[in-house]
């Protein structure tokens, strides 16, 4: 009879130890046809550092081209002769990179501030200042990022530096991009990190709780911003420095052996 107690006992013991962890699904706090109301979503805007590359083109290419030449040099007994930047795109896009003033500075039309604006705005302020240069009436521009990134670690499958290719980045295009969490991710206490005036921010966000994660100030990135998957308590059993965890092989040695010798000193 004793025996079979313990028998009982140490089965509900090996079932708990085995249980799936709580936690691990999403928005668990959403109800069917529910609705959430999002924080106004944040555009990233440019800053200090920031790469763009911007294109302007024209009914007349010949008249556009020198808005995407870097610099035309004059060479003693030469002509002139075009020199590219080794950071041109392949559709023949040149990368400015914002000084810390909030500036581009453009062949033919000098400094642009684009710091602080969205792509779309930069590209409308530069357009503006073409047309006043007097130099193309019907200029098109298109500027798009070069390096803006976001960086995801900790337990997702593909930890790396994602570069941001949309005006609004959320959270959920950062951790699809890195293959989402790991089943070993601790899925309610997500860090993001964010340099606000020389200062680095920490935010948590509850991916288990969808209302958290709409009204949370880092629902949507900016460039920069780290995502930190922190490990559950499942991977940090299997960190120990013996490897004596739930999951190992030697745990399971040693449990057998501790029933036998339990076993041994009951029927004794």
């Amino acid at each position: 009879m004793r025996f079979f107690h313990f028998f009982v006992i140490m089965t509900l013991f090996i079932l708990a130890s085995c249980s799936a962890p709580k936690n691990i699904e999403y928005f668990q706090d959403v109800q069917n046809g529910a609705s959430l109301k999002l924080m106004e979503s944040s555009m990233i805007k440019l800053k200090t550092g920031d790469k763009i590359s911007v294109a302007v083109s024209s009914r007349n290419p010949e008249l556009a081209m020198p808005f995407n030449l870097p610099y035309v040099s004059m060479r003693i007994g030469q002509g002139a002769s075009s020199t590219y930047d080794m950071n041109n795109n392949q559709n023949g896009a040149l990368a400015y990179s914002v000084d810390e003033n909030g500036d581009i500075e453009m062949p033919q039309i000098g400094k642009i501030k684009v710091g602080g604006h969205t792509k779309a705005e930069a590209a409308d302020i530069i357009k503006e200042k073409i047309i006043a240069s007097g130099l193309l009436n019907d200029p098109t521009v298109i500027v798009d990022y070069s390096n803006l990134a976001v960086s995801v670690l900790g337990e997702v499958s593909r930890p790396g530096r994602y570069g941001i290719d949309r005006d609004i980045y959320t959270i959920y295009d950062a951790l699809g991009a890195a293959g989402d969490l790991s089943i070993y991710g601790k899925r309610e206490d997500v860090k993001v990190m964010r340099t606000v005036n020389g200062e680095q921010k920490i935010f948590t966000v509850d991916l288990t709780n969808a209302e958290s994660i709409a009204t949370s100030p880092v629902y949507c990135l900016q460039q920069g911003d780290i995502v930190y998957v922190a490990p559950n308590s499942m991977r940090a059993r299997q960190s120990t420095v013996n490897g004596n965890n739930v999951l190992s092989t030697s745990f399971w040695i040693s449990l057998a052996s501790l029933l036998t010798s339990v076993c041994v000193l009951i029927f004794k």
